[in-house]
């Protein structure tokens, strides 16, 4: 008996006219349905009338299930995996599953669906020609500002997802770590309190202070300008002693030759005058 195939499908993010023509085909199609949240797959599919078995498929039990879904694979039963909204696997269980089948060569086929990273970036307002996507971040204060302490220098525009309890610290977090930037907050997309509020950490902080936000939230973040980058990192360079630069190459297993040069030219001065400083080394 061939194996069966896991469609992983994605779903709309709000408004359900975003369906694809090919995941309403694949998902009539299929034996079972592995949903996120069995409950909400199940409003989508009384919406399109279909009928199909559900499995609880969440980030609880994602290990515990993967040999059920391989016996079923095995069996010839095509799966459909579906996250709660959005793409399968993005910030959502699956990726264990998915790592498993590649690795043994079980067939995998997407069904591309909208996707809230990409829905918020082209309406930002910031660089969307080269971008990272973060995620959620940690819960945990320090883990966070470790992984914002990472970003600081990060030139690309910077994707979260954050949901609006915990979106007040975040900005705060934010703006003490990163300093005041453009962001966009997008939140409730394709829904009809769908809203992109294009502002700064300071502003935001304020007017949420103030009114509050509703919805699940799609954060972007400007990235640092790639000139103002390269003058903080000169004024660093300028600012530790040529000596101390050169013995810091030394160490990295640099020749004092090479070293030297490398930090006349990043200092911009002559060789020479480094070679004085750096005689008795």
């Amino acid at each position: 008996m061939d194996r069966g195939v896991l469609y992983i499908v994605g779903t709309p993010i709000g408004n359900l006219s975003d369906i694809t023509i090919r995941a309403l085909d694949t998902l009539n199609s299929v034996d079972v349905i592995l949903a996120e949240d069995t409950r909400q797959t199940l409003k989508l599919l009384n919406h399109f009338k279909i009928e199909k078995k559900l499995i609880s498929y969440h980030r609880h039990n994602e290990n515990d299930k993967i040999n059920q879904v391989v016996s079923m694979l095995d069996d010839g039963k095509n799966l459909a995996l579906v996250s709660d909204a959005g793409m399968p696997i993005i910030s959502d269980p699956g990726q264990n599953l998915i790592k498993y089948l590649i690795k043994n060569e079980y067939e995998v086929v997407v069904i591309p669906g909208v996707t809230a990273l990409i829905t918020g970036i082209v309406k930002s307002g910031l660089d969307s020609t080269r971008f990272t996507f973060e995620g959620f971040l940690s819960i945990n204060k320090k883990q966070r500002n470790e992984r914002l302490k990472s970003l600081v220098n990060e030139t690309r525009t910077m994707i979260f997802y954050e949901a609006p309890h915990k979106i007040l610290a975040t900005l705060k977090d934010m703006l003490n770590i990163l300093g005041n930037r453009n962001i966009c907050i997008a939140r409730e997309l394709t829904k009809i309190h769908e809203e992109y509020i294009h502002t700064t950490f300071k502003e935001a902080i304020e007017k949420i202070e103030k009114d509050g936000i509703r919805g699940e939230i799609v954060l972007l973040i400007e990235g640092v300008n790639e000139d103002v980058l390269k003058e903080k990192e000169q004024d660093e360079i300028n600012s530790i002693d040529s000596k101390e630069l050169v013995l810091k190459y030394i160490n990295d297993g640099i020749s004092k030759k090479e070293a030297i040069k490398m930090v006349a030219k990043q200092k911009g001065v002559n060789k020479n005058e480094v070679y004085q400083e750096c005689i008795d080394i």
